[in-house]
């Protein structure tokens, strides 16, 4: 099934509340251990989804406004962000975060039906409209609560956002080289077949496995021979 707008704002709160309640009881030590993400901190990622909260509000605005305003300035702005962030004391971090997503949710809550429609342009140049957004947010906010690396797994999150996560990784692996696969998630009534390199390998597991192994942070399930899953490159 489809994903919908309604799911994609459903999914942004939820994996919001994953985040805050993640850092809750972090204290500087607690933000300088590294994170699931090879060379970040647990700060590093806390920033990035602070930052991102902060870069959607602006296609927000552009959406309400009708003013082109872009997700960032400059293409060093969101790194240079970041590193601002991930240096602030852990209070400071914690509050950023939290107010800065109640930020794009109030302005989204705010958005007219027509708003909603209008076209605006992602960081990676993708034009898209505003109703792309909570889907884009809830992306963020899911996945990264699991890199935290706080005790969040993939197995936390909704099967339909697994789902629709997969779907959207599959989208963009099948514009990249890599190996063929076809993968399986029976639980959730759902398949996905990978175009690439070779005849497809099949990999069978959970829907929660197979996200995780979709989005690079999993080895993933092995395939029907029992050898490991191939290697993906990164997603992003």
């Amino acid at each position: 099934m489809a994903r919908t707008f309604d799911d994609a704002r459903r999914w942004a709160e939820l994996g919001t509340g994953l985040m805050l309640e993640a850092v809750s009881g972090l204290d500087d030590a607690g933000y300088a251990t590294p994170s699931a993400l090879p060379g970040w901190t647990r700060a590093h990622v806390t920033a990035h989804v602070a930052a991102n909260a902060e870069a959607l509000s602006n296609l927000v605005h552009w959406a309400a406004t009708g003013e082109p305003t872009p997700m960032y300035a400059s293409p060093g702005e969101r790194a240079a962000g970041i590193e601002r962030g991930r240096a602030l004391p852990a209070a400071e971090l914690t509050a950023w975060l939290g107010e800065s997503a109640r930020a794009l949710s109030k302005a989204m809550d705010a958005l007219s039906g027509a708003q909603w429609h209008a076209e605006v342009l992602t960081a990676q140049g993708r034009t898209v409209p505003a109703t792309e957004l909570p889907w884009m947010r809830s992306r963020e906010v899911c996945v990264h609560a699991v890199d935290l690396a706080t005790g969040v797994t993939f197995g936390a999150l909704p099967q339909d956002f697994l789902v629709a996560l997969c779907d959207d990784v599959v989208g963009k692996r099948a514009t990249a080289p890599g190996p063929a696969l076809s993968l399986r998630a029976p639980a959730a009534g759902a398949a996905w077949e990978l175009p690439g390199d070779g005849e497809p390998v099949q990999v069978t597991g959970e829907p929660h496995r197979i996200a995780a192994y979709l989005t690079g942070r999993d080895g993933g399930p092995a395939a029907a021979d029992g050898t490991p899953a191939p290697v993906l490159a990164p997603w992003l």
